[in-house]
C-alpha cells in the first residue's frame, strides 16, 4: 500500500472529470480532529484500508487550530495534555496507517450497490463522519480594515512566543479569549476587551487574569473603529449603554468572538439530522447503511461532548463496520484480549 500525503487545494473541476483518482478503500473518514485521527488508527489495527479528508490545511481540528496550548484535562491516561501534544500523539506514524487529503471539503457522496463514491474520485466501502461541530470559520472583527491592518489582526494562534514583548489586545469573553490571554500573558502585555462586565469563560481563569500585573481588563466596551498609526493599531471603543469613547493602541490583536460551524451539508447526502447533529443508532450508524458518525457531530439521548467519548464511539463504529464488511472474520475487540 502506497501512502501519500496530499497538500494543496484540489481542483474540483478535475475531480468531476474523473482525472484525479486516489483509489479504493474500505473506509473514508471525513474530518481529522482527535476523534477522526483515532478512528484511522483503530481502523488500521483491524486491517481496514482508510483515507481521511479534511477541509482545513492541516489535521488536528479544533484542538490544533483553536486551542493548541490549552491544557485538556479529560483525556484518559493523561492528567493534562495540551491540544498540540494530543494531536502529535494521535498523528504518530499516521502517514503509515492511512492516506490523508487536506484542503479538501467533501462535496458529493454517491451510494453504489457495494459502497460509495466520493467526489467522483474515490470508491469506499464505508464512511465515518467525524466533523465535530462542523466546518468552522471565525466570526470576524466587524470593522473596516485595509490589508496592512488585517495582517495584525489574528483569529488563530500557533506560537505565543511570536508576540513576546508586545502589547496585545484580546477581544472576546469566552473560554478561547481567556485561554489565549492567559498563555500570551507569559510573553506579552495583555488588554482584554469584552462587551459585557461578566465573562462567559471559567471564573478561575478570570481570577487568574485579574491577578496579573501585565493584564488589563476593559469592560463593557465594543470596538467602533480601527486605524494603523505608526505601525500600531489604534482602536476606538464605545462604552456599552453609554456615550463614552476611549482609544487604545496595540501591536497586534487576537479576535475571539467565536466560530460559525454547522454540519447541515450532510443533508444533501441524504443523512438525517436532529437539529444540527447527526442522529445515530447504538452502533453509530446513520439512516444510511454503510455511513456512520462519531464525536461531537452526533446526537443521542444522554450524550456529552467529550473527546474521550468520541474515541469510544469510533471503536463502536469500526467494530460494526468490520462485522458488516467481513462477517466471516473472528473479531478481536481490544488489544488486551487473551
Amino acid at each position: 500500500m502506497n501512502i501519500v500525503l496530499f497538500h494543496g487545494k484540489v481542483d474540483t473541476t478535475i475531480i468531476k472529470r474523473g482525472v484525479f483518482k486516489i483509489g479504493n478503500y474500505d473506509l473514508a473518514i471525513i474530518g481529522s480532529g482527535p476523534v477522526g485521527l483515532f478512528a484511522a488508527h483503530y481502523a488500521h489495527l483491524h486491517g481496514l484500508s482508510s483515507i481521511i479528508f479534511d477541509s482545513l490545511s492541516e489535521v488536528g481540528g479544533q484542538p490544533q487550530m483553536l486551542y493548541p496550548f490549552k491544557q485538556i484535562t479529560d483525556i484518559p491516561a493523561y492528567k493534562k495534555i495540551t491540544g498540540t501534544d494530543l494531536i502529535k500523539k494521535l498523528t504518530d506514524d499516521l502517514a503509515g496507517e492511512t492516506k490523508i487529503v487536506t484542503n479538501h471539503k467533501v462535496e458529493q457522496v454517491t451510494k453504489n450497490s457495494d459502497g460509495f463514491t466520493i467526489d467522483n474520485s474515490v470508491f469506499v466501502r464505508s464512511i465515518i463522519i467525524a466533523t465535530g461541530a462542523g466546518a468552522f470559520k471565525p466570526k470576524e472583527l466587524p470593522l473596516k480594515m485595509d490589508e496592512a491592518t488585517k495582517k495584525q489582526v489574528h483569529y488563530f494562534i500557533k506560537d505565543p512566543k511570536e508576540f513576546a514583548g508586545q502589547t496585545i489586545g484580546v477581544f472576546g469573553g469566552g473560554d478561547s479569549a481567556l485561554d489565549w490571554a492567559l498563555e500570551l500573558s507569559n510573553y506579552a502585555n495583555i488588554k482584554i476587551i469584552h462587551r459585557r462586565n461578566q465573562f462567559r469563560g471559567l471564573e478561575s481563569n478570570v481570577a487568574k487574569l485579574k491577578s496579573l500585573k501585565n493584564v488589563e481588563i476593559l469592560t463593557p466596551y465594543l470596538p467602533k473603529d480601527i486605524q494603523m498609526i505608526n505601525n500600531q493599531l489604534d482602536v476606538s471603543f464605545k462604552e456599552m449603554g453609554g456615550t463614552q469613547l476611549r482609544n487604545e493602541t496595540f501591536d497586534q490583536i487576537i479576535v475571539a468572538y467565536g466560530f460559525k460551524a454547522n454540519n447541515r451539508f450532510v443533508k444533501k447526502w441524504g443523512i438525517d439530522l436532529n437539529g444540527t447533529n447527526i442522529a445515530v443508532d447504538r452502533s453509530m450508524k446513520t439512516n444510511i447503511n454503510g455511513i456512520y458518525a462519531v464525536g461531537d457531530v452526533v446526537t443521542y439521548p444522554g450524550r456529552v461532548p467529550l473527546i474521550a467519548l468520541g474515541f469510544g464511539e469510533a471503536q463502536i463504529a469500526i467494530t460494526a463496520i468490520m462485522r458488516d464488511l467481513f462477517p466471516e472474520k473472528t473479531l478481536t475487540i481490544h488489544s488486551t484480549s487473551m
